[in-house]
Formats: C-alpha cells, structure tokens, sequence
C-alpha cells in the first residue's frame, strides 16, 4: 500500500510540475496569491534607512577584483555609495535621488550625471548596471504577481511567482522569482526582456537574519548576455532604521 501511495506521489509530481520535496505538500488549489507573496516579499526588505558595507567581486574576461564600498540609503528615494578600494576606484561616489543618478570620479574631479543609454553601462565592469541601481526596489509596485508554483531552493521550499510589468517604465519587462515561503526573501530570479530573452539571473548563496529580518547576505548576479562568471555581491555590515544626515544625500556630498 505504501509502495502504491509513492508510486501515485511520484506520477501526481510528474504530470503536475511538484518538485519531489517537501514543497510539494501545497497543492495547486491552496497556493497563496502571488501579490500577497510579493507583498510580503517587500515588508521584510523594507526600512525607513540602512547604511551598507558590502564587497563585490566581479569575475571579468581579464581576470577577477574585487571592489569595497559604503552606501546610506532612505527609503526607496534617496543612496550615496561610496568606493573605498581598490585603490583606483578610492574616492568614486554616486548618488541617487528619486530617478536620477550622478557619479563623481576624483580623477577627473568631475561630477557626471547618468542618463539615456548610460544607464545600461555595467557598473565598475560588473553583471549590475546603473540602470539596476535606480530600479524602486519594492517589487509589488512596478509589476503583478502569479503564483506559478513552488519548488526547493537552498535547501527551502519557495513559491515560484511569475511577475509581469503594470505597464511603467521598467528595466525588465517580466521576471520569475523564488520566495522562500517562511521567510519571504527572494532566493533566486530570472529578468526577461519584452521578446523573453533571459538578460540575467540572481542566485542567493547565504542568507542571515539581522535585526528580525531576513536578508541575501551572498548574493550572484549573472548578466546573460555578455556571459562569464557573474559578479558575486557579499554584505559585510548592514544597520537599519538609524539616524542619517541629510547632507549625505546632496550632490555637495560628492566632492567631500
């Protein structure tokens, strides 16, 4: 009888897409509706400030380096970043507020402001591009949710979620994420283009609990196009809800 049973587990997986796991134990007809997930999905990333410490490690066609940084970010309005090593990119800063972006270089001592089709620029020669940086992290404004599925990532089952633009002007027109079911982190994500061509993946590869919420502490991003290795993003230190000047998020802020 057990034998049967399995035998029908394993057919009702097959024909229905259940991953064999754990996941599988959620059908169809009791899946959560994706806004709600995506919703989620957001509260937990949310903060009213956080100030970064972070590593990216961007494995390129000439080799691999590695790029520190310190970043303030308010809300969904308003970053500053600044590069800390190596020790050419020392000094390089960018600021964001709202939809624009500058970056100042100590070079040059030139203030640039990144528009047009320098957005879609790589970052440092990274998988990231400014145009990245300026999307509006929360996810539930910019596109609708279906819950697609569920499957087994890291170890925890996720649902998977289709998401497809609400019309406004967004890097990626669709995606599919995988949600980590208790703790509603994205764990990993596919970004399409309008004609569905892939054009880069995240891949999670830790993820901590600091403050009562769970974040990516590891993070790959992949751009499909150009290929490689990707670009590995690795948190050192992250606070949230603290005090942050508003002078930090002025252009003068720049040039300090």
């Amino acid at each position: 009888m057990i034998r049967s049973t399995l035998i029908l587990t394993a057919a009702l997986c097959l024909i229905l897409g259940w991953p064999a796991g754990g996941a599988a134990a959620v059908p169809p007809t009791d899946w959560p509706d994706g806004n709600d997930i995506l919703g989620a999905v957001d509260a937990n990333a949310s903060s009213r400030n956080k100030r970064l410490e972070a590593t990216m490690v961007i494995h390129g066609r000439r080799g691999t380096r590695t790029v520190e940084s310190r970043s303030w970010i308010e809300g969904t309005r308003q970053s500053f970043t600044e590069f800390l090593a190596p020790a050419r990119e020392s000094g390089t800063k960018m600021l964001k507020q709202e939809d624009q972006l500058w970056t100042y270089s100590p070079g040059t001592d030139r203030i640039i402001k990144i528009s047009g089709h320098l957005l879609r620029q790589a970052v440092m020669g990274s998988d990231l591009s400014y145009e990245d940086l300026l999307e509006d992290p929360q996810l539930s404004k910019l596109y609708r949710a279906q819950t697609a599925g569920v499957d087994t990532v890291l170890g925890r089952a996720c649902w998977i979620l289709d998401l497809v633009s609400t019309g406004r002007d967004v890097a990626y027109h669709s995606r599919k994420v995988w949600v980590d079911q208790e703790r509603s982190v994205v764990l990993r994500e596919e970004r399409f283009a309008k004609s569905g061509t892939l054009l880069k993946t995240t891949e999670v590869e830790e993820v901590r609990q600091v403050q009562q919420r769970w974040i990516a502490g590891r993070v790959v991003f992949r751009d499909m196009l150009k290929g490689g290795e990707g670009t590995e993003f690795v948190l050192q230190t992250i606070d949230f809800d603290m005090d942050i000047p508003s002078h930090v998020f002025s252009k003068a802020s720049l040039r300090k």
